[in-house]
């Protein structure tokens, strides 16, 4: 089914952050005497950042903004660069912006850390619009669907387009859900082919060739 415009999950999906962000949360973590290894912390990549520490470790909302403050305190200086792109994203990107597709991030981070890491790989040129959260994590506390909703209304506001969701977690695939478009699951992120079929994703694809060929239709 071709689709006109293309919701992009960032972590994940369009790069690989798990140092940058690993080392983000062990470094809020130690602040709390918590000790984990960065291969523990990999399930934390995709969910908002605050669900995570109230979720796993119990935190007070106090403790959680504290938290939060301590990951930022890295991840701001250091964990943003700490990232790779995924092989054959920028192609992919080329390809569905030539066939006149429009792009947009829809992503649970941060917004101004988003098109950093956008810029920082030169990669900004290909999105219209970048969907984050805001600093106080308002946007993200009830899943993804106010992000998603947010770039279809700042692309599409009509609803003229036929839209898309594409993200390697649950969580990208339950926004969608919520706001009644389709979701593409991609397995090359963090979240198993299992996960995304028990969330219920329209599409799984297992490279950026098959996800332009289903985009394009």
């Amino acid at each position: 089914m071709p689709y006109d415009l293309c919701l992009f999950d960032l972590d994940g999906t369009l790069s690989d952050p798990k140092v940058g962000i690993t080392k983000s949360y062990q470094y809020a973590l130690k602040s709390f005497g918590i000790d984990e290894s960065l291969d523990d912390l990999t399930r934390f990549i995709g969910p908002p950042l605050r669900s995570n520490f109230r979720e796993y470790y119990g935190f007070s909302e106090e403790n959680t903004e504290k938290a939060v403050i301590k990951y930022r305190e890295y991840f701001g200086k250091a964990g943003l660069y700490e990232n790779e792109i995924y092989p054959g994203i920028p192609e992919a990107l080329k390809i569905l912006t030539a066939s006149g597709k429009t792009l947009a991030v829809a992503t649970n981070k941060l917004r101004s850390y988003s098109i950093t890491i956008l810029e920082h790989f030169a990669l900004d040129n290909f999105f219209g619009f970048v969907s984050g959260d805001d600093l106080d994590g308002n946007l993200t506390k009830n899943g993804k669907r106010e992000i998603i909703r947010i770039a279809l209304d700042a692309l599409d506001p009509d609803r003229k387009m036929l839209p898309v969701m594409i993200g390697d977690r649950e969580h990208d695939i339950f926004g969608a859900r919520d706001k009644g478009i389709d979701s593409i699951g991609i397995t090359w992120g963090y979240g198993s082919r299992s996960e995304l079929e028990s969330a219920g994703a329209t599409w799984i694809v297992e490279s950026t060739e098959e996800l332009c060929r289903l985009i394009l239709g």
